[in-house]
């Protein structure tokens, strides 16, 4: 199905915010408050997730768990799957939740085990065994419970845990689970995708602020990769941008988080 044809299903379904927020937010409180306030007032039909790997890089520190990575990338061994489930789905989602409902927006912290809202795989150990990491599939998305908490103006906060349906737990990327929520949720919304993050967006000079890059497509894309101008963490967050485009996704938006009510940042279409 091509974008025109997208565009033209979308043109009727009410519009679904899906937002999803990174860690160098999450971790600074003052941020986080400013950036809350600003999505209770976002208007329509909204989802927030977020993710929290420095807090709970810090916390393992402070445990003394030792922290792996392989490309940057978190290797969740079994000690380390406690301490992310209790700082994702604990600490974070629930002071955010909390934070909330002080602002007066109804909202419920979730895990992708509750409601079975998002089921996983375990992701293979070849080449890298990274542990207990999870792949959701959009396919599986419990559908039905989100449309009923958003369409009674109960705003689902998810953080970055998904199960294997066989009562493991799994810690998911956080970008991840944002395109897979608006994927699935796409075939009944008009969903908008929201990466907040610390940067203006996609930067010419990563260094630069002012060098925002406005829109994208994807045969842009994959000039910025050659070019080396798009690199790192931002490949994955824009390979899933774009994916999620291609199954429904209305648009995706990558932006500092106090621009969410603007929209000023890179667009992706």
């Amino acid at each position: 199905m091509g974008t025109k044809d997208v565009n033209i299903q979308n043109r009727d379904k009410e519009k679904l915010s899906i937002v999803k927020i990174g860690g160098n937010i999450v971790d600074n409180p003052e941020e986080l408050d400013k950036f809350l306030t600003d999505f209770n007032k976002l208007e329509g039909l909204k989802i927030l997730i977020h993710g929290g790997g420095k807090v709970a890089s810090k916390m393992s520190e402070q445990l003394g768990i030792e922290t792996k990575k392989v490309d940057g990338r978190r290797i969740t061994d079994a000690e380390t799957l406690k301490l992310v489930t209790m700082v994702y789905a604990g600490l974070i989602n629930k002071n955010i939740v909390a934070s909330l409902q002080k602002l007066g927006c109804n909202s419920i912290g979730l895990s992708g085990a509750d409601a079975n809202t998002i089921p996983s795989v375990r992701r293979s150990p070849k080449p890298v065994d990274f542990g207990f990491v999870g792949d959701p599939d959009p396919k599986k998305v419990n559908k039905s419970f989100i449309s009923l908490l958003v369409e009674n103006d109960i705003i689902p906060v998810f953080c970055a845990i998904t199960h294997d349906g066989d009562g493991t737990l799994l810690n998911t990327n956080a970008d991840t689970i944002a395109y897979t929520v608006a994927t699935a949720l796409s075939e009944k919304y008009k969903t908008v995708l929201y990466y907040c993050f610390e940067k203006e967006g996609v930067l010419m000079d990563v260094n630069d602020p002012v060098s925002l890059i406005e829109r994208i497509n994807l045969e842009e894309y994959d000039k910025l990769i050659q070019q080396g101008v798009i690199a790192d963490g931002m490949i994955p967050k824009l390979y899933n941008s774009f994916n999620a485009i291609s199954q429904g996704v209305s648009e995706v938006k990558i932006l500092h988080a106090k621009n969410l009510l603007t929209g000023r940042g890179t667009v992706l279409n």
